[in-house]
């Protein structure tokens, strides 16, 4: 009875609570002063069944502490390329160009080095002129991208600045379902927010990632996802766990308003250590290659496919010469563990072969029919080979445009043997000169170009001067420019 009667106390004083918060706003919309008594409670302790404290329950302040100053505020601005038909409509009867609009978004980072080096999502800075950082104490740099990888939508860029305070990583091959997280970020411009929630599901896929082999784009969806709130503004900002440590970087929300509605995802801290390292030390990511076609299992395919086991990953075809089809891989195996990592479902298996570089041996658990088996598995690349790919594209801020080699695939539909094609257009010299993207570049004055950084350095070094360049558009016209740079 006692019991129920200082609950009954604590609701009373509680509600008074929210009641004169909830009062004094209108109050003060009528300029009006209101005197209000403040009572002071104990703090809030856990407790368990025999009234013995839990210690540091439900306690966020050391994970916060860790984290605030190695998340950063992103700003960026874009020049709209295209123009509406009503201002195309306008400039054709009354002469003259409208001047281009400036687009301004804004999203968040996590500081990886002293040096400067920072994480966020492709999505954020993609097509950007200009990208600005703001520190956790208000300074300020402007960054320079330094690769991008929309396959797992990350990006890396560098400050000029030393001694910053670099994130501690984790491990989030050990991160569990029904851990505590902490979303670390910028939503809606509010600087340094963090929210709290749970790790609802890992290697979740939501096809939200862009998929091109002409682009070669191959996208690896494996999302941590989790119940802490996150909004417009947390892309590319930190999870972390209760120890401050970086587990994912906050990449999307499930939403039907654009907001926070329940669930957010976030890229696994093993495969971003991989993606960035490869994009700071090569500019373009080693993705590995197991080299097969697969189904994700379930009762009602396992049935129809006539195997035993419900979980896992079945293995539909190979590629020919590929890592799989070389190690002794069958159609019809299920792979099951990827160096002893379960691997469930197709996204985990994409994560686990995402983390290594081609060259890279795993040991790849499987069951063929019944019998388990262990085979050694060297990984490939896209083209087949263990070789390091060197980096194929350049971003050039003069030129206004991201400069890339053309792909085998562009080759054969295109019918040619080399150039460089206009990957991303962005306000600058080409843009300027009325090129659009996607154009391929095959030769400047009479030569020709295989690689963005002859580009580059060929029109560096025209300036006030005609030149002739020739190439192919998207649709396959060949056609020449003769302009002044």
């Amino acid at each position: 009875m006692k019991t129920k009667q200082v609950l009954t106390n604590l609701t009373l004083v509680l509600a008074g609570g929210l009641v004169v918060v909830g009062g004094n706003q209108f109050f003060k919309e009528d300029k009006k002063i209101v005197e209000r008594t403040v009572i002071q409670q104990p703090k809030a302790k856990l407790v368990n069944y025999d009234g013995e404290t839990i210690a540091g329950a439900l306690d966020f302040t050391t994970a916060s502490q860790a984290s605030l100053n190695s998340v950063v505020h992103i700003t960026t601005e874009a020049t709209q390329k295209y123009r509406s038909e009503e201002e195309a409509f306008l400039e054709q009867f009354f002469g003259g160009r409208s001047a281009p609009r400036v687009q301004r978004g804004s999203g968040s980072g996590v500081i990886l080095s002293q040096s400067g080096y920072i994480v966020t999502n492709n999505h954020v800075i993609d097509g950007s002129d200009k990208v600005e950082v703001t520190l956790n104490d208000n300074r300020k740099y402007e960054a320079k991208i330094i690769g991008t990888d929309p396959g797992t939508d990350l990006a890396v860029i560098k400050i000029d600045e030393k001694d910053l305070q670099a994130i501690e990583l984790g491990n989030s091959d050990e991160v569990e379902v029904g851990e505590w997280v902490l979303a670390v970020g910028n939503p809606f411009n509010l600087t340094s927010t963090v929210t709290a929630g749970i790790v609802s599901a890992k290697a979740r896929s939501i096809n939200i990632m862009e998929r091109s082999r002409d682009k070669e784009i191959f996208p690896i969806e494996s999302f941590i996802q989790t119940d802490a709130a996150v909004n417009p503004g947390n892309s590319g900002g930190a999870l972390v766990n209760t120890n401050g440590e970086l587990v994912g970087i906050n990449t999307a929300i499930a939403s039907r308003t654009g907001s926070y509605a329940g669930y957010s995802f976030a890229v696994p801290v093993n495969l971003m250590k991989k993606v960035t390292g490869d994009l700071i030390k090569h500019g373009v990511v080693q993705r590995a290659f197991i080299g097969v076609n697969i189904l994700e299992l379930n009762q009602d395919v396992a049935n129809e496919l006539q195997v035993t086991q419900t979980e896992g990953v079945y293995v539909s075809g190979l590629m020919q010469d590929g890592a799989a089809e070389n190690a002794g891989i069958r159609e019809g195996d299920v792979i099951i563990s990827i160096n002893n990592v379960e691997v469930k479902s197709v996204p985990a298996l994409q994560e686990q072969v995402g983390k290594h570089q081609p060259g890279d041996k795993v040991s790849v658990g499987l069951y063929r029919k019944d019998e388990f088996k262990t085979l050694p598995v060297t990984l490939k690349n896209i083209e087949g080979t263990t070789d390091v790919i060197e980096r194929k594209e350049l971003a050039s801020s003069e030129l206004g445009a991201r400069l890339k080699e053309v792909s085998s695939s562009d080759k054969s539909k295109l019918k040619i043997d080399y150039g460089v094609k206009l990957d991303k257009l962005s306000k600058g010299k080409l843009s300027d000169l009325g090129f659009e993207e996607g154009f391929i570049i095959t030769h400047i004055d009479g030569k020709k170009v295989e690689k963005p950084e002859e580009v580059e350095n060929k029109l560096k070094n025209t300036k006030g001067k005609e030149v002739i360049i020739k190439g192919v558009q998207p649709n396959g016209v060949r056609v020449m420019y003769q302009i002044s740079m």
